[in-house]
């Protein structure tokens, strides 16, 4: 079955790189051998076409990969990711400042920080696991450490590692527990209400 994507990464010295299918999926593997019918070398952004292989350790890779005569130009997705990163950075410098303030526990500011650098080592661990055919992180994993305050730190890998960024159905979810998340922090600004939460915690458990 032949597929379409476009070349994400490719490391010319190594000869081998990445292509990020346009199904959104994870990004595959393809090496120079691949390649066929071409007067030019990979280069990144360039549309491809190809199918899917398998090298001798059983992972997933492109096989048969033929470029189009044009690169790829994005003009916003840079800026764009630029933008997020900044959001999610402010988010945490406002815990922090809530923190501070005392309009929030004190653990409440640790908890969101903790939870972004566990939630971006966990994205980064997936990555490198679906490029080398390892063990996935569960996706229900992921939307679990995202909401209970690791959001922001997903929110930054997923733009500087180009991991889960394009895949819909995962960032419809994604994008809901940020929302219910977001909603909580809200409800913890409120006098008193993180001792009632505190105690509702208490009593399920």
């Amino acid at each position: 079955m032949v597929k379409k994507g476009k070349i994400s990464s490719w490391n010319d010295d190594k000869g081998f790189g990445f292509i990020t299918p346009d199904s959104g999926e994870d990004r595959i593997f393809a090496h120079i051998k691949a390649f066929k019918y071409q007067a030019r070398r990979p280069e990144v952004n360039r549309l491809v076409t190809y199918s899917l292989s398998k090298d001798k350790q059983g992972r997933i890779c492109a096989a048969e990969v033929v470029m189009s005569a044009a690169p790829v130009i994005e003009k916003t997705s840079r800026s764009n990711g630029n933008i997020t990163v900044f959001l999610a950075g402010l988010f945490l410098l406002i815990v922090a400042i809530c923190g501070l303030l005392g309009r929030v526990p004190f653990w409440v500011s640790a908890l969101y920080l903790t939870m972004s650098l566990a939630t971006f080592a966990l994205y980064a661990f997936d990555k490198s696991a679906a490029q080398k055919g390892a063990w996935r992180t569960s996706e229900s994993t992921l939307h679990l450490f995202s909401l209970f305050g690791g959001w922001p730190g997903a929110l930054v890998a997923q733009q500087k590692l180009r991991h889960k960024s394009k895949k819909e159905s995962f960032r419809e979810v994604f994008w809901g527990t940020v929302v219910l998340n977001f909603c909580a922090f809200v409800l913890l600004t409120i006098p008193g209400a993180a001792k009632v939460i505190k105690a509702l915690l208490t009593n399920i458990g």
